[in-house]
């Protein structure tokens, strides 16, 4: 019988259709991608993006030329432009402001290659660094409420047809409505129990194992109870923090280990799937714009992967329900086998 399973930190309700069932090894996640373009992103190729805002470089060489590990430059196609003023305004019953924000590219290698599960432990570190600085260097923008770090790999998950590994940041002047509900959510709890949801939630996944992936020297990645997708792989620090930019230098290793591990194995075991990856972590904190007074303690940060291997079709739009065709506990099982 198909079971309702209601998230405990927002509450939405996700649908484990059994009588859909399918096992973990029927999933695979290749497809025939569009022919890929030239690709910008290599060396030699810098004067094909625009000019770099950080990056990562062998000493003696010159911005915007070879001899870089890692760059960040702007989007060519920005979604919110850093020029100009918010100028928030009313129209009718409508408010509307204008789409100030920046949206920055991460080249996360020097080498042509689309997978982040195919960097080194050494590479994924300088991007895990690069977020940090990046999102530390954007807060300084009081136009700023948020740093959204996000990844779509492969073309089903809006990947493109440039295939170099790349993730991007977008800076927005108003919090994200998926991170509110989190941040409303954790705080009622807290509220409640003054304790973390998250934390009470990580004991409780080490404690029946389940749908624990891994644990691994300080970081857990876990199939969350109600996934809104099969192989949904939540990724948390067992440490509570609400910030994810105060990551110690040795914190920063161990999350770029197990983040390239749990990608290794949704690579192996899902035949290299699409994928998105999404970083929540807190919102700048500024008085005057709104101050959230016990997120230090309620809120916690985490990373959030979705292999993009079904579809989201007319009753999950209309009802905001999920439906997952596959138990994240088969799931986890399934990813905790597989040999990376």
């Amino acid at each position: 019988m198909p079971e309702l399973r209601k998230d405990p930190v927002i509450g939405r309700w996700v649908i484990i259709s059994t009588e859909r069932d399918k096992r973990p090894d029927q999933f695979s996640g290749q497809a025939s991608d569009p022919a890929e373009k030239p690709c910008p992103f290599c060396p030699g190729n810098e004067s094909e993006t625009p000019p770099e805002i950080y990056a990562v470089r062998k000493g003696g060489s010159a911005r915007n030329t070879p001899g870089w590990d890692l760059r960040v430059v702007p989007s060519i196609a920005p979604f919110l432009r850093i020029e100009g003023d918010l100028d928030r305004k009313g129209k009718g019953i409508y408010d509307l402001m204008n789409g100030v924000g920046a949206h920055e590219i991460v080249i996360e290698t020097n080498r042509h290659t689309a997978n982040m599960a195919d960097l080194s432990q050494e590479e994924i570190v300088n991007v895990v660094n690069c977020y940090i600085d990046r999102i530390n260097d954007l807060e300084n923008d009081e136009r700023f409420k948020y740093v959204m770090v996000f990844k779509n790999y492969g073309w089903s998950a809006g990947g493109g047809r440039v295939r170099h590994a790349r993730s991007q940041l977008i800076a927005t002047p108003v919090n994200p409505k998926r991170v509110k509900e989190e941040l409303v959510g954790a705080r009622q709890y807290y509220d409640y129990h003054e304790r973390c949801i998250f934390c009470d939630l990580i004991k409780q996944e080490i404690k029946t194992k389940d749908r624990v992936i891994m644990d691994l020297d300080g970081f857990i990645a876990i199939s969350p109870f109600a996934a809104r997708f099969p192989f949904e792989v939540w990724i948390i620090p067992k440490k509570h923090s609400c910030d994810f930019v105060n990551l110690e230098p040795d914190s920063r290793k161990y999350f770029a280990q197990i983040l390239k591990a749990v990608l290794s194995k949704i690579k192996k075991g899902l035949n290299d799937p699409a994928y998105n990856y999404v970083l929540h972590t807190a919102p700048f904190r500024r008085k005057k714009m709104g101050y959230w007074k016990s997120i230090d303690h309620d809120y916690h940060w985490h990373m959030e992967i979705i292999p993009r291997l079904t579809r989201v079709a007319g009753f999950e739009w209309g009802t905001g329900f999920y439906i997952c065709p596959v138990p994240p506990e088969d799931c986890a099982r399934f990813l905790r086998e597989v040999q990376v």
